[in-house]
């Protein structure tokens, strides 16, 4: 049995720590409790039978939990029972591309089933909500969030650092012949839609004078989400208020069509007059005034 252990916690280490946490987190999100997603790792792993005390062994789960945990297992279908001619009973992991498959299948049965029952159930609210957002995870979230409510248009105004994160929600927006609508501050790769560089002013210039780097995705002139990044921090704002929506979305087409205007009159000194005209000057240092006295004290 010796033996057979430390082949066990051989094959356990032999997994490297990042992946190993990776798919103990993996296996939680997907509903297994931690004790579960660790015996099924070290089952797994062992790739032959073991009984409670070498799953205990081998895993970490303690010995006085381990057979409810293995029972568990069993009973959701992630391991089943083996016995030998003395009738000891052992537990082999169900295969990793079995489990994913069942696991897939569950996921997809209770989305369906949420998206049929939900509806009937929720009301409107009565008053128009707005969030404030911390931290990137929850930016990128929020805009994914919007992406995929659109049914008819996109306005977005997005940063190659944060739109690559937004390509897929994106892609699928256009094969539901949602209109997507982009003013991108640099290379966006093959983000679809209609995309249009800025490029009137830098931006790296914007992002000076901005002091973060501004993104906007709204839906439908429905709902919509504003995120800044700088390098110290990442904040933004999501609402359902149709008026934030609406002044969001103009100021992305506003761009989009000045735009377009500079690249028409380009040959008519456009860049002259957009650096050194007085009043466009006026206009950007009172807003950059503006920026400056209300950033926060650092």
């Amino acid at each position: 049995m010796i033996p057979l252990l430390q082949r066990c916690a051989s094959s356990v280490h032999a997994v490297s720590n990042e992946h190993a946490n990776r798919a103990l987190q993996l296996l939680k999100d997907a509903g297994l409790s931690g004790y579960e997603a660790k015996a099924y790792l070290a089952l797994l792993a062992a790739g032959e039978p073991l009984n409670g005390y070498e799953v205990a062994k081998a895993s970490g789960v303690p010995r006085s939990t381990v057979y409810e945990t293995l029972g568990k297992l069993v009973a959701r279908g992630a391991a089943f029972e083996v016995a030998d001619a003395s009738d000891s009973v052992s537990y082999v992991a169900l295969p990793s591309e079995a489990l994913i498959s069942r696991l897939r299948r569950e996921t997809d049965e209770t989305i369906a089933g949420l998206e049929s029952t939900l509806p009937s159930i929720g009301a409107a609210l009565a008053t128009r909500v707005v969030q404030h957002l911390t931290g990137r995870a929850d930016v990128i979230t929020r805009a994914i969030d919007v992406i995929e409510s659109a049914r008819r248009s996109l306005w977005l105004s997005i940063w190659p650092q944060e739109g690559t994160e937004l390509i897929h929600a994106v892609e699928a927006a256009v094969q539901r012949d949602v209109e997507v609508f982009t003013i991108a501050y640099g290379d966006l790769g093959a983000l679809p839609g209609r995309v249009y560089a800025h490029s009137y002013s830098s931006p790296d210039v914007v992002e000076q004078r901005l002091q973060c780097r501004l993104s906007i995705v709204v839906a439908d002139h429905e709902q919509a989400m504003i995120g800044g990044v700088t390098s110290d921090a990442v904040w933004g704002m999501w609402s359902d208020d149709r008026a934030v929506a609406l002044l969001a979305a103009e100021h992305v087409r506003h761009d989009i069509a000045l735009q377009l205007t500079a690249e028409h009159l380009e040959a008519a000194g456009l860049h002259d007059f957009w650096a050194h005209n007085p009043d466009l000057e006026a206009l950007r240092d009172a807003s950059a005034a503006a920026i400056g006295a209300n950033a926060p004290d650092r």
